[in-house]
Order: C-alpha cells, then sequence, then structure tokens
C-alpha cells in the first residue's frame, strides 16, 4: 500500500500535525500524514479563533517562514483585533475569529495542494524502532510503514480520558477515540512520561441566547490579517458578545463542587494556569463575585457557539442550571457540555533544541506532547519539527531560532531547558526582547532565514525585501529632511508638546511620545513622499516605529549581541560535569539531565546559578 520508504512520516494532524507536515514536504520530503481521522485535519479542538496576546506574534512568525496557518485563518476568519493598541508595538498582538467548518477545509485543501503529501486514516499504535533510531511506524492494524524520521504529534489523544461531572470514558475529543499504545513503548524506551489536563466550555444554540441583554464586542474598524501574502481583508464582521457571571450562578455551580472530577480526585493532573474552569476560577478567585463570559459565534452561518470562560468539567446538569442564570442564558440549549480531558505528555526536558529525541534519532515530538497548550504554540513546534526532520535526513545544518530572533525561539528554548510541569502557554512577558519580536516585523525577522533553508517561496523573499527597502528609505527621508517651527509647530500644540524656534529634522519632532505618523502626514513634504513611493499602512507602520522606538530597539539588540557571545561559547556533547568538583549538586544534577549545547542555555537552566556558570567558564578558558 505505501512506497517503499517515506522521508518523513508525521503522526496526527492538528496544528503541529499539518504545518509539520507542510514544512517537511515544501522543503522537498516525500511526506506521509497519519492521522485517525481525516475529516478533523486542523480541527479547532477549543475556541473559534487564532493569535492573541504573543499567540498572535508566533502566527505571523509561522506565516513569515513559510507556514499555512496564517494564511488559512486569514481565508476563514469572521472577525479580527488587534490587542494592545494602547500600549507600545511590542505589545500589540492579532487576534482573529474564525469559522471552524472552514477553517478546518481550508486546512485540508492547502495540504491536499501540497506536492508530495500522501494521507492516510489509522491510529498509529508504535513506532519501528533499530537501535537507538526510528525507522518507521505500525499501525492498529498491524501495517508497518518505513519512514526516515517520525514526528509525533499526538495532542491529547495518548490515553486521553475525558471528565464530565462523575463520568469518565476514554477519548482524544468529544466524539473521537483515545489513542494507545505509544505510551507505553516510548516508556519501555527509556522516556519519562507524565499527565496533564485540559478542558472545553459547553457549546450552545445561538438562536437561544438574547444578545440584547448582552455587552457587543465588534471587530476592529479597519481589520488587518495575518499573512504577508496577499490573503484577503474582513469587508463584514460577526459580533461577539459579553456576559457575566453571578453570585447565583457561582452558587449553582458550588453544588456541583463535590461531584466534580477536579474536587474529588478523580483528576490528579494539572490543567493550564492561564485558562482556568470556571469552578477552578470560583475557588482561587473567591473574592470575586463576577466574572467574564465571552460568547463567540462558530462561524458565518452556523447557530452553534462558543462559551468563552465557561470551561467546565461539572456534571451535565449543574453545567446547564447555572449557564440558564447567565443573563441572556435563561433559555439557553447546548449542543454539548463542556468537559475535561486528561492525556499523557512527555517533559520536554528529553528534547534537543531542533524537537529531535535525544534518546531515539530522528524522532520528533511537536504540540501538546511536549506539555503546552493552544493552536498557535503546537503549530509553531509542529513546523520546527518539520523543518528539521527534513534537514537532518539531508544531512543539513538544524534550524534552530534564538531567543532574540522568534518568540518560537523562545518557546522551545523554555520547553527544553526549564522544562513544564503544567500546561505552557506564551506570554509577551516570557520573551526578554520582546521589543525586537514584534507582530510587524516577523518577515523581516525570519523570511531570509526561511528562504536560505529552502522553505519560503522567492515571492515572500521579494515582498519582504520590498517592504524593508521602502520603510528604510521612509525613515531616511525622516532623518534627513528638516522641518521649520511654522510647520511643525502646529501639530506639536495640537498635542500638548512644546513647540520649538527652529529648523530641526522631522525624525526629532516625530520622536516626541504623542506625534504620530497621521500627524506627520499633514506635512506636504511627507504625504508627498509617501504618495511618489507608493507607500501602504505597512510600510508606514513599520517606519513610525522605527523612529518612534529606535532607542529601545538599539539597546535590546546590544543585550541580544552580549548573549550571542555566551551562546558561542559551546560545551562539548559528552562533557563530564562530575570532574567539575566545584558545581553545585544541583546545577551538576540539572546539566547532566538537560545536557545544554551552550553556556547561554546552561544560564537558563533553573537551578543552575551565576557561580556554577563562572566554574564553566573558568574550566573552557574563558
Amino acid at each position: 500500500m505505501f512506497r517503499e520508504q517515506y522521508d518523513v512520516i508525521v503522526v496526527g494532524g492538528g496544528h503541529a500535525g499539518a504545518e509539520a507536515a507542510a514544512a517537511a514536504a515544501n522543503m522537498g520530503s516525500k511526506t506521509l500524514l497519519a492521522t485517525m481521522n481525516l475529516q478533523t485535519i486542523g480541527q479547532m479542538s477549543c475556541n473559534p479563533a487564532m493569535g492573541g496576546i504573543a499567540k498572535g506574534q508566533i502566527v505571523r512568525e509561522i506565516d513569515a517562514l513559510g507556514g499555512y496557518s496564517g494564511i488559512v485563518t486569514d481565508k476563514s476568519a469572521i472577525q479580527f483585533k488587534m490587542l494592545n493598541k494602547s500600549k507600545g508595538p511590542a505589545m500589540w498582538s492579532p487576534r482573529s475569529q474564525n469559522d471552524r467548518m472552514r477553517f478546518a477545509e481550508e486546512w485540508r485543501l492547502a495540504l491536499e495542494n501540497t506536492p508530495n503529501v500522501d494521507f492516510y486514516q489509522e491510529m498509529i499504535s508504535g513506532l519501528l524502532v533499530s537501535g537507538n533510531k526510528v525507522i518507521g511506524v505500525r499501525t492498529s492494524m498491524g501495517i508497518d510503514i518505513k519512514g526516515k524520521a517520525i514526528v509525533l504529534t499526538n495532542g491529547t489523544f495518548l490515553n486521553g480520558l475525558i471528565h464530565i461531572g462523575e463520568k469518565q470514558f476514554g477519548g482524544g475529543r468529544a466524539g473521537e477515540k483515545a489513542a494507545t499504545g505509544i505510551t507505553e513503548q516510548l516508556v519501555d524506551l527509556g522516556f519519562d512520561s507524565g499527565r496533564m489536563k485540559t478542558g472545553t466550555p459547553p457549546r450552545v444554540d445561538g438562536r437561544s441566547l438574547d444578545y440584547s441583554k448582552m455587552i457587543v464586542q465588534p471587530g476592529d474598524a479597519v481589520p488587518e490579517k495575518f499573512s504577508y501574502l496577499d490573503t484577503p481583508i474582513l469587508t463584514k464582521q460577526r459580533d461577539c458578545h459579553m456576559s457575566h457571571t453571578s453570585e447565583v450562578v457561582h452558587d449553582l455551580l458550588r453544588e456541583g463542587f463535590e461531584r466534580s472530577p477536579m474536587f474529588n480526585g478523580r483528576i490528579r493532573s494539572i490543567g493550564p494556569r492561564y485558562c482556568p474552569s470556571i469552578e477552578d476560577k470560583i475557588n482561587r478567585f473567591a473574592d470575586k463575585d463576577r466574572h467574564q463570559l465571552f460568547v463567540e459565534p462558530e462561524g458565518w452561518h452556523t447557530v452553534e457557539v462558543y462559551v468563552n470562560g465557561f470551561s467546565t468539567s461539572l456534571p451535565e446538569e449543574v453545567q446547564f442550571k447555572a449557564l440558564r442564570s447567565v443573563v441572556g442564558f435563561e433559555n439557553v440549549k447546548f449542543f454539548r457540555p463542556g468537559y475535561a480531558i486528561e492525556y499523557d505528555y512527555f517533559p520536554p526536558t528529553q528534547l534537543k533544541h531542533t524537537l529531535e529525541t535525544k534518546l531515539i534519532e530522528n524522532l520528533y515530538f511537536a504540540g501538546q506532547i511536549n506539555g503546552t497548550t493552544g493552536y498557535e504554540e503546537a503549530a509553531s513546534q509542529g513546523m520546527m519539527a518539520g523543518i528539521n526532520a527534513h534537514l537532518k535526513i539531508n544531512e543539513k545544518d538544524p534550524f534552530i531560532l534564538k531567543r532574540d530572533e522568534a518568540y518560537i525561539g523562545v518557546l522551545i528554548d523554555d520547553l527544553i531547558t526549564k522544562g513544564t510541569e503544567e500546561p505552557y502557554r506564551m506570554f509577551t512577558s516570557r520573551a526578554e526582547y520582546r521589543t525586537l519580536l514584534r507582530q510587524d516585523n516577523a518577515d523581516l525577522r525570519l523570511t531570509p532565514m526561511s528562504h536560505t533553508i529552502g522553505l519560503a517561496t522567492d515571492v515572500r523573499l521579494k515582498r519582504m525585501q520590498d517592504k524593508e527597502k521602502k520603510s528604510d528609505a521612509f525613515v531616511h527621508f525622516f532623518r534627513n529632511t528638516s522641518v521649520t517651527p511654522e510647520d511643525i509647530n502646529p501639530i506639536l500644540e495640537s498635542v500638548g508638546s512644546a513647540s520649538v524656534k527652529q529648523s530641526d529634522k522631522m525624525f526629532k519632532a516625530f520622536s516626541r511620545p504623542k506625534v504620530t505618523m497621521d500627524h506627520m502626514m499633514r506635512l506636504e513634504s511627507v504625504s508627498n513622499f509617501v504618495a511618489e513611493q507608493e507607500l501602504d499602512r505597512e510600510v508606514m507602520e513599520q517606519a513610525e516605529i522605527q523612529v518612534k522606538y529606535s532607542g529601545y530597539i538599539q539597546k535590546e539588540k546590544n543585550n541580544a549581541d552580549k548573549l550571542h557571545r555566551l551562546e558561542n561559547v559551546r560545551i562539548p556533547d559528552n562533557f563530564d560535569y562530575s570532574k567539575l568538583k566545584s558545581l553545585s549538586f544541583e546545577a551538576r544534577e540539572k546539566l547532566e539531565a538537560i545536557r545544554p549545547i551552550s553556556i547561554s542555555q546552561a544560564s537558563r537552566i533553573s537551578g543552575v546559578s551565576p557561580s556554577d556558570i563562572s566554574v564553566l567558564l573558568v574550566f573552557m578558558g574563558r
């Protein structure tokens, strides 16, 4: 049934698996995507949205590298918002609401139109391993499929167990069975495994809701998009709405706490800290008399609605009774109740920066199997695993993003250096160089690198180069063009800024806090330059950021350069830490377990102190 040997076999068709298959195939690998259900490729298992705080930056980075998530998101969007616009550009984060059915359809069609991708629907129950190298997979029907590299993206399916009140049953997602066999084999091979939990809210019938009682949450008046390519921009949008819980709702929910698997001991694993269930919120924040609920449509035409903020595993009748006491939900009808799901994961300290496992060669993990939560985090890991699987089997250098180059680099470095004992979610606060890692410049940062390894296309590179050339020219214009007091003072006075007494470069005036590009466009010379050079909004925004934040950007670049000096001090693969008696016991233990590749990575390991780093530097002649 199958070719003699695939280059890359991807197990799982979620966000991680889809990006892994696309990346490997687009780089030239003969790729097989094996999944339990071909109808749920790219399925939005939880909320029908992409992006958000830091997550939106990751989607932009995936797109800049040549991935599909941004394109698929734009094609299926029903609303767009740029979050944190009131803050500095390092915090701006794009987010979209999406049509769940169209999102999955667009993913399926994108992969079907990607040369080198084959599909197979069946559960993969085991790996074929020879020595310390993986050589293929085995299906539940006993079919062996040979592959040079394997990428596991099993999501919540590994021994998945669904909880609704006191009821529990096997499953990887509502209506779909769990995957078995792989965890047990990996543990036999020497891997450590653990259990994690996540949850999802009930889905309800929008026809049974009274939206007039809720607060409307519209999209941006001028919506943007995710992809740097020519994907569609929304011309109409669907509103979301907001309601709130109340003390009455909380009391009704508390009635079911003794039957909650979270509180009666049935669930022992840890759930996502930053996306807690409604019962967890009531328990942890007992002083709050209400919590926000966001009412999100699941598509353009469907009546199904996602109740964001009401994630729960309480008995279904408790969920129903409590939700009917929420304003606007008095007559609510359920499509399905919320539930919690427990699943196996493998602590990511067992991986290299390429996401290849340290124990088994050519075996890669991506997504929730590594302890992360979120579509975006999963998709980015899948892409990096697919890229590195292709490079490894072709004996090429690995592709590793540094912490000052991408949020994806921060994510992977955090996972393999620090590990995680709870579902990991990306935030802007995790990135020490977030002024460099903005959503607006992901293409400038990453597209040239991706083009070099053969993933980003010539079209992407040319678009990026045109944007860079035009924005640099615009910044040069501001640096070298003078403006008179007569022209600039009306603008400065209008924003409450001190006037000037002599001509000066536009750059200086533009750098003032309240002066924006819209203000500068009032100057005839600026508006003429924009018209002559045919500058679009994206280029103008890039130039404005470069002018107004140049000092901060340069400071972060200098800090990153210092980090790179430590990154260049490599630690030999088989370094024997036991001979360094001056290391603390904890440091020796952590360094032996994680085996960092550089002094910089070693310095980020929890339990390794600055004095331990000094010992390493002295030993290496630094």
